[in-house]
């Protein structure tokens, strides 16, 4: 064996690899060939069977046709063709004329299939199928009429397919036309005229019926409330309600249900929002509790998108007067059902930000902001400011900024100004960012290394000493992330804005969106990149030097100016003079009318050119922008004045040297020009504050309290001094607190007539005692007929006039006493 062994050459690594390789190869396509040939006879193995069972079920045996019943002409004609194509029967012999006719007699020759090649008598193969037996079978002829057969499922026996049928039960048409009959009579005594209510009955047929729907609504939502995981599906039945038919009840119906739904929406909704689940998370064994859980999710997530669709459906039918088949709401009342549709997605807007479906309610509410019903459009706004407002990260913020800012730009900025208005409730000032995030991560004072030796054992300073570090690096994280999302999400916020901004300012200068969009600018200036700070002051000048602005849009102008020198525009080398005449020119536009609402821009563009630029700014324009301020306050409204007053005493306190106009005399040479435009050049130190003494006479006491304060020089101490509540405020609170928008006085004005008169004189008591007893005389006296002359009358009063002249000039000649 040994010898045997070593004869046999011993094949190379190489080769082995080769041989084995090759060998794997065919041994893999012979498995895929085999897998492939047993895959292909199992289809063929079914396919037959289930040909086998649909032959079974479908096919049943036709009769051989009645001798006595005609065939039809067509089937006639047919036959006579065949014939002449057949031969005669007197050319053929008489055994075959016999077997022809022993083959009629059999049923299996007319209900075999004649296409097939195989003989009738063939002989039966291993792999017969087992419907040939059921097919040979010979059927008898039917001479009664034709039963109806219900096929049934077939049964599968050791013998093989058993076909089954049922008679289909016939009904009578004689006993159907008799039940006719009986019915008729019965119909006819139901059917009555139906009864014709009075308008009292009807209404309160109708405050029954919508009593028993509010107890409906209220059980419903009371039970979902209850357990929601239980009765979740019980907001299918409650949303089925929106469908409501009766014409007397719908409408209050409808609006009940939607404001019951949108209730029920927002307190059952988790703080979460609901993701579908993967294959896997399916396939996976759960407890009773988690898949009670997914169920109430799957069912709540689909119930509020059909509650959704179905508040869209409505918006949507009003806005196109769309009635429906039905016609049970009218189009008057379609409007106030849209309303209601409109305040619940509001509701849920601001609501439930966090929740499914919120940028499919954003692209809904956000058209409707310019929508041409104004209280639409108004409650639509109202919502998305109170969403900035709250939104303290800026997820939503920013999906409602995107959708307005595509609209607007679709619409050609042919849009309502409210709806650029809302980007100034924004919360994308930085230092609430900074102080949101310090909010949120306070600094915690970790023990020092003494405190730790005094109070803690070696073992407990060294589990401090893990724990601290722990502490440390998760706030770390927690902080950087929140922060870096915050300012992400502002920054991609803020971009969108002020593409919008540039946008108006340059395709749209004389659009209404001007004033929304100068006062979004400065809001936001401090933000703005300082790549952009040249181009937008000389937009900001060309507008106003266009003089197409009202006086209101040249201020946001100006104010807008400022906020970008004051914030990153402090290193850029521009002189704003232009800017501080504009101003000072546009402050007698003003007055106690409807410019009054304007003082309050005022108060703001002077705080951010003068106080916080007090390094820029000369002597000559504070004197001369305190003198024209206190010129204003004389014909502005009281709260005005107020303002006006306390940014007067900031600038007094600011630059020191303007207490030059408490002197009557002049400071260096000129005359005061109060016409003159240019702050620098009017010569403001040679005049005096004296509209100071008119205003401390004022019918407002708090006007009075400050002007007599500035007259003292605006102390901080001492009697002349203002109290706490007055000189802690800025003039602008200071506005906003003793605003006249009320039509009252804050305080109440005391009345002038302080002194009231106890007696009235009345009637007889303004005459004298001898003209009343003239009177009395005259009037008692019978009246007599006498000639009337008026000549001596006239003679005395021509005579008296002469002599009291005559008087006076002898008095004049008479030297005075004591010079003679």
């Amino acid at each position: 064996m040994k010898a045997r062994r070593n004869k046999k050459q011993v094949p190379s690594f190489r080769k082995l690899l080769k041989t084995s390789k090759v060998k794997l190869e065919n041994k893999l396509k012979n498995k895929q060939f085999k897998q492939q040939s047993t895959l292909k006879k199992y289809r063929k193995e079914q396919r037959k069977l289930r040909q086998a069972v649909k032959d079974a079920v479908s096919k049943k045996p036709i009769p051989l046709e009645d001798p006595k019943k005609k065939r039809p002409g067509k089937r006639i004609e047919r036959e006579e063709e065949e014939e002449e194509e057949a031969l005669p029967l007197d050319m053929m012999d008489e055994d075959d004329l016999q077997l022809m006719k022993d083959l009629g007699q059999r049923a299996s020759f007319l209900t075999r299939d004649l296409s097939s090649s195989e003989p009738v008598h063939a002989r039966k193969r291993k792999h017969e199928r087992v419907i040939d037996k059921y097919e040979k079978i010979p059927r008898t002829l039917q001479t009664a009429p034709e039963k109806e057969l219900i096929h049934l499922l077939p049964i599968k026996d050791k013998s093989g397919i058993i076909p089954r049928t049922r008679e289909k039960p016939v009904i009578d048409s004689n006993q159907d036309e008799e039940d006719q009959e009986e019915m008729e009579p019965e119909e006819e005594i139901i059917e009555e005229p139906i009864k014709e209510l009075t308008l009292e009955e009807h209404l309160i047929e109708r405050k029954k019926k919508l009593q028993e729907k509010k107890m409906r609504i209220a059980a419903l939502a009371s039970a979902i409330l209850s357990d929601p995981e239980s009765n979740i599906k019980k907001l299918k039945e409650l949303r089925s309600m929106l469908m409501e038919q009766d014409p007397d009840v719908a409408v209050t119906v409808r609006k009940l249900v939607i404001v019951s739904l949108m209730e029920l929406f927002k307190d059952v909704t988790p703080s979460y929002k609901i993701r579908p689940l993967t294959e896997a998370e399916k396939s996976t064994k759960i407890r009773k509790e988690t898949q009670k859980l997914r169920e109430f999710e799957e069912g709540l997530v689909s119930q509020y998108k059909f509650y959704l669709e179905n508040l869209e459906q409505i918006v949507k039918d009003w806005k196109q007067r769309k009635l429906k088949k039905s016609n049970v709401v009218s189009l008057k009342a379609y409007k106030g059902l849209a309303e209601v549709a409109v305040k619940s997605l509001c509701e849920l807007l601001v609501a439930l930000p966090h929740f499914n479906f919120h940028n499919n309610i954003i692209v809904l509410i956000v058209p409707l902001m310019n929508d041409m019903s104004k209280l639409i459009s108004e409650m639509c706004c109202e919502a998305v400011k109170k969403l900035f407002k709250q939104d303290k990260l800026g997820q939503a913020s920013l999906g409602v900024i995107k959708v307005i800012s595509g609209f607007v730009k679709g619409r050609n900025y042919e849009v309502r100004p409210e709806m650029l208005k809302t980007f100034l409730c924004l919360r994308i000032k930085e230092v609430e960012v900074k102080k949101d995030t310090e909010d949120i991560n306070k600094q915690k004072k970790f023990m020092t290394f003494k405190e730790k030796r005094k109070t803690l054992s070696r073992m407990q300073r060294k589990w401090k000493k893990a724990e601290e570090k722990l502490e440390r690096e998760l706030r770390e994280a927690e902080a950087s992330e929140s922060t870096e999302k915050k300012l992400k999400l502002h920054t991609e916020t803020l971009n969108i804005v002020f593409v919008t901004y540039f946008r108006i300012l340059k395709k749209a200068q004389r659009s209404p969106l001007l004033p929304a969009v100068l006062e979004g600018l400065a809001k936001f200036a401090h933000l703005i990149n300082v790549e952009f700070f040249d181009d937008l002051l000389v937009v900001l000048h060309s507008l106003i030097e266009s003089g197409d602005l009202s006086y209101q849009e040249s201020l946001h102008c100006v104010q807008t100016a400022f906020h970008v020198l004051s914030g990153q525009g402090d290193v850029l080398n521009i002189d704003p003079m232009k800017f501080y005449t504009h101003l000072y020119k546009t402050l007698f536009k003003l007055h106690a009318g409807a410019t009054n609402e304007g003082v309050e821009i005022v108060l703001q563009c002077l705080d951010v050119m003068l106080t916080k630029r007090r390094k820029q700014v000369s002597q000559q324009r504070a004197l001369a922008f305190i003198k024209r301020l206190c010129t204003l306050a004389l014909h502005v409204l009281p709260n005005s004045s107020i303002g006006i007053l306390a940014t007067n005493r900031i600038l007094m306190h600011t630059f020191p040297k303007t207490d030059l106009l408490f002197d009557n005399e002049s400071q260096g040479s000129g005359v005061f020009l109060p016409e003159l435009d240019e702050p620098e050049y009017c010569n403001a130190q040679n005049t005096a504050l004296w509209e100071l003494h008119a205003l401390r006479r004022h019918y407002h006491p708090i006007v009075q309290r400050f002007a007599a304060h500035l007259i003292a020089g605006a102390p901080s101490e001492g009697s002349e001094a203002l109290k706490p509540e007055l000189s802690r405020r800025s003039p602008a609170e200071l506005f906003e607190a003793y605003s006249m928008a009320a039509m009252t006085f804050n305080p109440p004005v005391e009345s002038s007539n302080s002194k009231r008169k106890d007696k009235v004189l009345q009637g007889d008591s303004f005459l004298s005692e001898e003209i009343s007893q003239l009177i009395k005389r005259h009037c008692s006296e019978v009246a007599t007929q006498s000639p009337v002359d008026f000549t001596k009358y006239l003679e005395t009063s021509v005579r008296l006039p002469t002599e009291a002249k005559l008087e006076v000039s002898d008095q004049r000649r008479m030297p005075p006493s004591g010079l003679d």
